[in-house]
């Protein structure tokens, strides 16, 4: 290896540069990763009958049904409505995290490490 880099490496990158590149990025990750999970996405279904919110950890925040929706003959489209908003809004909540990662990461990709 050649004195003060490593071989092929863009501008003769030195050892603690790379460390300390790698140390923002990680650094940077949490950040996000911290303003993610404080985030919240909202999905309808039903034609808006139902809304589901979510935050970035998964956890539902919020489940609004709008009393027209419930018909007690029809329990199973109600509970079809409910889970389509949650998965919806879940969906929101993976999409954006993926977005936030990959523009972090240059779409470097990292096998699921974070």
């Amino acid at each position: 290896m050649a004195k003060g880099g490593f071989r092929g490496m863009p501008g003769g990158m030195n050892q603690a540069a790379l460390m300390k590149q790698a140390q923002k990025m990680q650094q940077d990750m949490l950040r996000m990763q911290e303003e993610m999970e404080n985030k919240t996405y909202s999905a309808t279904s039903g034609g808006g009958m139902v809304t589901a919110t979510v935050n970035g950890k998964h956890e539902v925040l919020n489940l609004e049904i709008k009393p027209e929706a419930v018909d007690p003959d029809d329990v199973e489209m109600l509970q079809d409505m409910v889970i389509a908003a949650v998965n919806e809004a879940m969906r929101s909540a993976d999409t954006d995290s993926a977005n936030n990662m990959s523009r972090l990461t240059g779409g470097l990709n990292l096998g699921g490490l974070f």
